[in-house]
């Protein structure tokens, strides 16, 4: 089955957690699993903020070599749920000051950890496997996924700060990207998707007010 990229966007977009899998050091050839939060860059690539003394920071310091999963959040039934899991590389990087604004406007509890021993990485996908319910599965392979359409984060600042004068007070703009928005509406997380991949800002603008319009109204 053909994936479409847009479909694991949104899903990894509307999560604020995942299950990372990494190598461990204490019992060679097992995996260890740990539950994470996580947000997206401007590329689409999971960003985590976690702390030196955990487990799984000390494995992914001696072995990048990962793997994340995602499940669509509100369903019933896990079996017949969208879900996603990446195989990767995840490697520290140092962040800009545009990538923490919008990792705390995702999580803005996580502005205490800053002044700790916490540390950004950043996750390469190599390929990932999506299912989006029974039997309807396949595989996304690394180009494939590299190729999606990115947004900087000088013109999501620029989208975001147009956008701010329309919203209602129960509404709060998280982040934008080329597929969608993101908001919490009277404190609960939502994606707004676009339905249609903004290809030019001016269409991004165009498609950005409509899904707002259609999440207040």
């Amino acid at each position: 089955m053909k994936i479409a990229a847009d479909e694991v966007i949104h899903l990894l977009h509307h999560a604020d957690q995942a299950t990372l899998a990494t190598q461990s050091l204490q019992m060679p050839g097992y995996p260890y699993a740990s539950v994470v939060p996580c947000i997206l860059d401007e590329a689409h690539c999971p960003i985590l903020l976690i702390s030196a003394l955990a487990e799984h920071t000390k494995n992914v310091l001696a072995d990048p070599r990962t793997s994340l999963s995602v499940v669509q959040a509100d369903a019933d039934n896990v079996q017949a749920a969208a879900r996603v899991s990446i195989q990767g590389d995840c490697e520290r990087f140092e962040p800009s000051a545009e990538l923490v604004a919008r990792y705390l406007r995702y999580l803005p509890e996580a502005e205490d950890y800053l002044a700790l021993d916490f540390m950004f990485f950043r996750m390469q996908a190599a390929r990932l496997r999506f299912i989006s319910g029974p039997g309807r599965m396949g595989w996304l392979e690394s180009d494939d996924w590299r190729s999606v359409h990115a947004l900087s984060a000088a013109d999501e600042i620029a989208l975001l700060s147009a956008l701010q004068t329309t919203l209602p007070d129960n509404v709060q703009l998280l982040g934008a990207d080329r597929y969608g928005i993101d908001c919490t509406v009277s404190g609960l997380r939502v994606r707004q998707a676009f339905g249609a991949v903004a290809t030019s800002i001016a269409a991004l603008d165009t498609l950005a007010t409509q899904a707002l319009v259609a999440l207040t109204t």
